[in-house]
């Protein structure tokens, strides 16, 4: 007979692999370009400080879901400090492939020198593909399929100019190595995953720009999930807010992943390091992952960490992950997540809109 908790929740939904699991090497990338929010609020709406962020990060012209992702997978190799060819698996979680039909992941596997004899595969549930391919991997490793493997988080987002999605879809996203506990800069405790069909944000396959519910988006959608999945993840764990130094939630504004946290019971302190949505956007299928880059580039050994992503249609995917004492030698192998962030370049509106190919000709 399964154990049950006193919401009725089994212990077998408490996904944990037969070997232990932990991120080997890990890395962001965020563009260099800034749109101010300003920029947005004074030509929609007349109001410059209209604006849910302060500014966001915008690809280049010569960027895309492709090119980023190869930076990020390169920022995590030298932490990881292992041959590519050691690689099982590559995996690219994206809204924005640049490609219909024509994988990412191929793409990314040969610019870093992987070997063709590996899984590779593009990831899609929305903002949580970059997570959905993070436990994947751990399924990979967990089994013993295979010693290493990469998931990607990364996205150019799309929005409608004049929509409310406008202030915060940004470009950037994060990678992170997966391999064996021992070797492992983070180990995962244990992951717990929650799904729902909610649709509170789409975009059909022949559509350029996506759809919302506006303030459904909310609830029931985003804090009914974020909440519901970091807190079967902490009952299962037997864990309380109070055993975490850090949490990351998904960043499609700032307001939401601070409210979920504190309903969670966590406190602004715990939050701070991993919310950057003032500073970069929501970079969506990367939004909690870059978060989680940039706590790993200040975390100390002992550290425990909640990091819970979510995707429209709707989903989360929960995770519990101590730090090592192996982040010491590895988190100055490769750019800090904050080296990024200050790497920046304001842009104007018109810039902006030469940069993401708004003007159709």
């Amino acid at each position: 007979m399964q154990n049950m908790n006193s919401s009725g929740r089994s212990s077998s939904m408490l996904m944990r692999p037969d070997r232990a699991v932990g991120i080997v090497g890990y890395g962001a990338y965020v563009p260099r370009w800034r749109l101010p929010g300003t920029e947005i609020a004074k030509l929609w709406t007349g109001v410059p400080d209209g604006s849910p962020v302060r500014e966001k990060a915008v690809a280049g012209p010569d960027e895309d879901v492709t090119t980023m992702s190869i930076e990020a997978a390169r920022n995590a190799l030298a932490r990881a400090a292992i041959d590519p060819q050691a690689l099982r698996a590559i995996w690219v979680g994206s809204e924005s492939h640049p490609y219909a039909v024509k994988p990412t992941s191929t793409i990314v596997a040969e610019s870093i020198g992987a070997s063709p004899n590996i899984q590779a595969a593009d990831w899609e549930f929305a903002c949580k593909a970059g997570t959905e391919a993070v436990q994947a991997s751990i399924g990979i490793v967990g089994s013993g399929m295979g010693q290493y493997t990469l998931s990607i988080g990364m996205d150019t987002a799309q929005s409608r100019p004049g929509d409310a999605l406008e202030y915060t879809a940004a470009s950037g996203g994060a990678a992170f190595l997966l391999g064996p506990a021992d070797e492992a800069v983070a180990v995962y405790q244990g992951s717990y995953s929650y799904v729902t069909d909610t649709p509170d944000f789409w975009r059909r396959a022949d559509e350029i720009y996506p759809s919302h519910g506006e303030r459904f988006t909310g609830e029931p959608a985003y804090f009914h999930h974020v909440v519901s999945a970091g807190r079967a993840l902490m009952e299962m764990m037997g864990s309380q807010p109070a055993d975490y130094r850090y949490v990351v939630c998904h960043q499609p504004n700032v307001k939401f992943p601070q409210r979920a946290a504190s309903i969670l019971g966590f406190n602004d302190e715990q939050m701070k390091t991993g919310l950057l949505a003032n500073e970069i956007g929501n970079v969506y299928s990367g939004s909690c992952m870059v978060g989680l880059t940039a706590i790993l580039d200040e975390a100390q050994p002992g550290d425990r960490i909640l990091m819970i992503s979510y995707g429209s249609g709707a989903g989360s995917d929960a995770f519990d992950l101590v730090v090592t004492e192996r982040i010491n030698f590895a988190r100055d192998r490769a750019l800090r997540t904050r080296d990024y962030i200050a790497r920046r370049t304001p842009i104007d509106y018109a810039t902006y809109c030469r940069y993401r190919g708004l003007l159709k000709l």
